[in-house]
């Protein structure tokens, strides 16, 4: 596995979610498929089979975590730079339509791993985070939209 980019507060919720998994969910599937078993014919026990559905994706989750945080490169925020965009930042961008300024949004560029678009972190690989990587504030960057279309935002800001 790769390198995966992410904030020292995103290590923490990774490893608090592992932490869940192994101590709890673990425990509670068990428990299920300990119940299913004493209903009878397992070939034809439907909540043996989900219990066990259940077991195989706590378990792959499990795996996945922990390759993410044997991975885990921390982004050092107190080092960033202010300005240009890179790994880390938060940058506040303004949409432009036909060369005017319309919406400002402010967007903090993380690794795939914390990218939540509805809380503004945006993947440093995602169409938007490739295109402001590298800009600096009053940079106009472009990017492909779905369909085809180019998109335009002036970097008003880098925190």
């Amino acid at each position: 596995m790769n390198e995966v980019h992410i904030t020292k507060e995103g290590l923490e919720e990774l490893k608090a979610r592992h932490e869940y998994l192994v101590v709890v969910k673990r425990k509670e599937v068990a428990e299920r498929i300990k119940i299913a078993r004493e209903f009878g014919d397992l070939s034809e026990n439907a909540e043996y089979d989900a219990a066990k559905e259940e077991q195989s994706f706590v378990e792959s989750e499990i795996k996945e975590l922990e390759e993410k945080i044997q991975n885990a490169v921390i982004i050092d925020e107190d080092s960033l730079r202010k300005d240009v965009v890179s790994l880390g930042s938060t940058v506040v961008v303004a949409f432009l339509f036909n060369g005017e300024e319309d919406d400002e949004e402010e967007y903090q560029i993380v690794g795939t791993t914390e990218a939540d678009a509805a809380k503004g972190r945006i993947s440093n690989e995602s169409p938007l985070g490739e295109a402001l990587i590298g800009g600096k504030k009053g940079d106009i960057v472009e990017m492909l939209a779905p369909g085809g279309k180019t998109i335009q935002y002036r970097i008003k800001d880098i925190k």
